[in-house]
């Protein structure tokens, strides 16, 4: 029997093979587009559950209440993790690691800079279970001066031989290569190409619990109640952090222990911190689990369009079966009988589908991986469970898609369909069911369209705002303390290039993120029992050719002068940190700040917000220093042939240091990295729009060509009686652009709601504007029309004759 079903359904299928086709092509779309999301979804989803410790390892965060509102952040400083291993016996372990280091290493005549080395505590490799291909996971980090190494670093500096037991010059120091891993897994939020013992840079480092330097993370045992834990930790702020803040800045007791209720630690499992962390200290890019919650419904959105548009055209196709059925249960077929094999074909489709979005997904997969920033490998669709889930996906669909075809088509009565009147049992045209779907699809499928416009429009108000600073045709040169006594003679000569406008030396580009650090207003009485305003705020450190480089205002005051000595104790705030501190905007020239360890500033400038960061975030208080500024050079130039310029400047470079890497980026290419997330979201809410239309298309297509099936003859009676082409046409696609106008009208404030709480995550965006609505309205209206108009067309242009034949 089963043999027979997938026989007729064969010949079924190959019989009308346009329409097949486009029937499992929709179908396919839909599944290929689930697929390549529950890839993203997979991943998202297992970040940091690869170590066998991943349910009782948490994170110490902290957060301070400054500046109306919380800084939060994911370091704490260095004694802070095995303090609170000391004080609390459900904590079994402490482990450090530091943020990412860019190192130069040398081995032989061979000299990289590394961007992703990482200092690490003897027990964090074991923490986190990462298996040491050679070497002593237990013992390969205990001692000074050892490191552990990837397999394709090793490769890169000892080729083929052992790496165990070689020694690499890392920052000019030795280290001993004590253990190799393969690589720390993709769903990690940490990543490192190699791991240095900790103890070589922090044994003779005070031990300090006040500001902030390492990721922690602590090991908490099975029956340990995090939430109860944290309640203790004030007790700890009020030992080991209110006698430093008072001794740093110099304030009474009774204010350093304001500090209990400002100074919170937290704790955050390791699980979590992909997509619920969103702290701008990260060691690396965050998901967001509302992208989760997007991305699942896209996905099941996508496939239920695909469903609809399966029932719609598989419906859309039983007008040219209705003889077929009527003969069958002439010579005695029964109803289940019948169910049983448009159910069979429906799976044979789904089937079909199913293989054809397998094929889709290898090919998509990297464009997939390139917009979602992932690196999801065909092999995860390929796995034994993945087919039998793939299989049994098929089948679901195939099942429910084909469920109202198949009772649908056998349900039609003999004496009707041997007459050629199927049309009396049902009427598509006034088919609720069917209009409802019509009306979904293109109601997601309009949200889609208003949603990708909005991003772009965000994008686009963030990447042209105005910054306070000239960010074009600025050439940053990374290292420049590698120069040393060189560094000012590097600069000069380049000031001889007429293509260089300026050069400036600083430890910071405005967009990167700033070194954070307390700020103080000291009172004029000099004494600090008195009522002060504390704010957060970060720190540049800034040559006097910073401010006039980079095309910065000042609101009030000047600028560093080489000329004047006491600017060694001078600083520049932004406006945001004059508000904070709450000094009167007009004179803040000559009052003193101090920050921690009682180092005092006299303010001699204040500088014009600009944006130092992501749009996403209010501009936060900033003080500028004097010197100690050699991290980076920005210069910024003027030239047509800008390789030819780079050209010259790296000869320069390595005529003054050779032998050292020559690293260089643009400010305009970094400040492009700051909305990656909002520019990849931006293309996969494009390519959605795109495939949503495509698949509503297919359905309205469906649903047009199943209606105007069914009034084949009513359009040859009014042909007959004078109805002109035209007339035939705006008549059969009204109803139709009558459905997606209301699609439109429901889409509108839903996707309205949703775009503007995605709005509220950034402190400078864009008011949404009426006419959005109103062009992706047009689009989702012009789509239809060209969807509708092939088969009008046809239908209103064919012969009457032949319609009204068998009358």
């Amino acid at each position: 029997m089963i043999k027979n079903y997938l026989t007729i359904a064969w010949r079924s299928l190959t019989k009308n093979r346009v329409f097949s086709f486009i029937n499992m092509f929709g179908l396919a779309i839909g599944l290929a587009c689930c697929m390549l999301i529950s890839g993203y979804l997979y991943q998202e989803l297992t970040y940091d559950t690869y170590s066998a410790n991943s349910k009782q390892l948490y994170r110490v965060n902290l957060g301070v209440l400054a500046n109306g509102g919380s800084d939060n952040y994911p370091l704490v400083d260095i004694a802070v993790g095995e303090g609170m291993k000391n004080a609390f016996p459900e904590i079994e372990a402490s482990t450090r690691m530091s943020p990412n280091q860019p190192v130069f290493v040398e081995y032989g005549n061979q000299q990289f800079k590394e961007s992703n080395f990482v200092r690490a505590d003897a027990n964090f490799l074991q923490l986190f279970s990462i298996p040491l291909i050679d070497g002593d996971a237990a013992t390969c980090l205990a001692n000074p001066n050892s490191i552990v190494i990837t397999k394709d670093l090793a490769k890169k500096y000892f080729g083929a031989d052992n790496a165990v037991g070689k020694t690499l010059l890392v920052a000019k120091q030795p280290m001993k290569v004590t253990g190799v891993i393969n690589k720390v897994p993709d769903n990690s939020h940490f990543h490192g190409d190699a791991f240095m013992s900790l103890i070589t840079f922090t044994q003779n480092r005070p031990q300090t619990w006040s500001n902030v330097s390492f990721f922690t993370y602590l090991l908490l045992n099975k029956t340990a109640d995090p939430k109860k834990l944290e309640a203790r930790f004030p007790q700890l702020v009020a030992k080991y952090v209110v006698p430093e803040i008072q001794r740093d800045m110099g304030i009474s007791l009774a204010e350093a222990q304001k500090s209990v209720n400002t100074f919170k630690f937290t704790l955050t499992p390791i699980t979590d911190i992909h997509l619920y962390s969103h702290t701008k200290y990260e060691r690396e890019a965050n998901g967001d689990i509302n992208y989760v919650y997007i991305f699942g419904a896209l996905a099941i959105f996508i496939l239920v369009l695909a469903g609809i548009n399966f029932t719609n055209l598989s419906t859309a196709a039983s007008a040219k079966r209705s003889k077929e059925v009527g003969i069958r249960k002439v010579l005695g077929s029964l109803k289940s009988s019948l169910v049983s094999q448009f159910l069979t074909e429906s799976v044979l489709l789904t089937t079909l589908a199913m293989v054809l979005a397998v094929v889709m997904v290898y090919l998509l997969l990297p464009y997939f991986n390139d917009v979602a920033g992932k690196n999801i490998s065909i092999k995860f669709y390929l796995s034994y469970m993945a087919i039998a889930i793939e299989l049994l996906v098929a089948l679901v669909v195939g099942l429910a898609a084909g469920v109202y075809p198949a009772f649908f088509i056998s349900s039609f009565k003999i004496l009707n369909v041997l007459k050629g009147n199927s049309s009396s049992d049902v009427k598509a045209s006034k088919s609720l069911l069917r209009n409802s779907l019509i009306v979904f699809q293109f109601s997601i499928s309009t949200a889609f369209i208003i949603a990708t416009f909005i991003v772009y429009q965000q994008l686009n108000f963030m990447q042209n705002k105005k910054l306070g600073y000239d960010k074009d045709q600025v050439l940053v040169l990374n290292d420049v303390y590698t120069l040393q006594n060189n560094l000012e003679p590097f600069r000069n000569q380049l000031l001889q290039d007429k293509r260089v406008i300026n050069a400036a030396i600083s430890s910071d580009v405005p967009i990167r993120t700033a070194d954070g650090t307390q700020i103080f207003l000291k009172s004029s009485s000099n004494n600090y029992n008195q009522p002060h305003a504390e704010v957060h705020a970060n720190i540049y450190h800034i040559d006097e050719n910073y401010l006039p480089t980079m095309g910065m205002k000042m609101a009030v005051g000047r600028n560093f002068l080489p000329a004047y000595p006491a600017d060694s104790a001078a600083v520049i705030v932004n406006e945001s940190a004059v508000k904070e501190l709450g000094l009167d905007k007009t004179d803040p020239i000559g009052k003193t700040i101090v920050r921690s360890g009682q180092h005092e500033f006299t303010i001699v400038g204040v500088v014009k917000d600009f944006h130092y960061s992501s749009a996403k975030e209010k501009i936060a208080p900033l003080m500028m220093l004097y010197g100690h500024s050699n991290g980076s050079m920005m210069v910024k130039v003027k030239a047509a042939d800008m390789h030819n310029l780079i050209e010259a400047v790296k000869q320069q470079w390595e005529s003054f240091h050779p032998g050292t890497p020559f690293s260089y980026n643009f400010l305009d290419d970094q400040f492009a990295q700051l909305y990656v997330s909002e520019a990849r979201t931006g293309k996969i809410f494009t390519s959605f729009a795109i495939l949503a239309v495509i698949i509503a298309s297919l359905g309205l297509f469906g649903l047009s060509a199943f209606s105007i099936r069914q009034r084949v003859k009513e359009i040859g009676i009014r042909k007959v009686l004078g109805a002109s082409s035209v007339t035939i046409t705006n008549m059969l696609s009204i109803q139709f652009l009558k459905l997606v106008a209301l699609a439109v009208i429901i889409a509108a404030p839903l996707t309205w709601f949703a775009m503007h709480k995605w709005l509220q995550g950034f402190a400078y965006r864009i008011d949404i504007q009426w006419w959005v609505f109103a062009l992706a309205g047009l689009m989702a209206l012009g789509v239809a029309f060209i969807t509708v108009s092939f088969q009008t067309i046809k239908a209103a242009l064919a012969n009457p004759v032949k319609s009204l034949r068998s009358e």
